[in-house]
């Protein structure tokens, strides 16, 4: 099992930046995928960006070259750092890993980006 718990999430003005964290239980570089999602209120939840063992890194049409994904494996950590934040990426962001033939799931940290 895997256990995810994100950290970062809240309030930011249009075009300010925050950094979320997800630190994971096991060691991060022995898991498939980690990944990023979101979920907006009444819409389904999306893929933001994700990065597999290797480090290749995929991301949505809508946040690429605005959000980057990263990690640190020393600390079992991945990050997203959101630049140039739009109020349609406001929604709540679950951490992902793809570890054996099961997906985990972070609880979620809200981002709220409103003037």
């Amino acid at each position: 099992q895997v256990q995810l718990v994100e950290s970062g999430g809240g309030l930011v003005q249009p075009g300010g930046s925050l950094r979320l964290s997800c630190t994971t239980s096991r060691s991060i570089d022995r898991i498939y995928v980690m990944g990023w999602y979101r979920q907006a209120p009444g819409k389904q939840r999306e893929l933001v960006a994700d990065m597999l063992y290797g480090g290749s890194t995929n991301y949505a049409d809508s946040v690429k070259g605005r959000f980057t994904i990263s990690r640190d494996n020393a600390k079992n950590t991945v990050y997203l750092q959101m630049n140039s934040l739009k109020p349609e990426d406001t929604a709540v962001y679950y951490c992902n890993a793809q570890y054996g033939l099961s997906d985990y799931w972070g609880r979620g940290t809200q981002v709220t980006v409103s003037s």
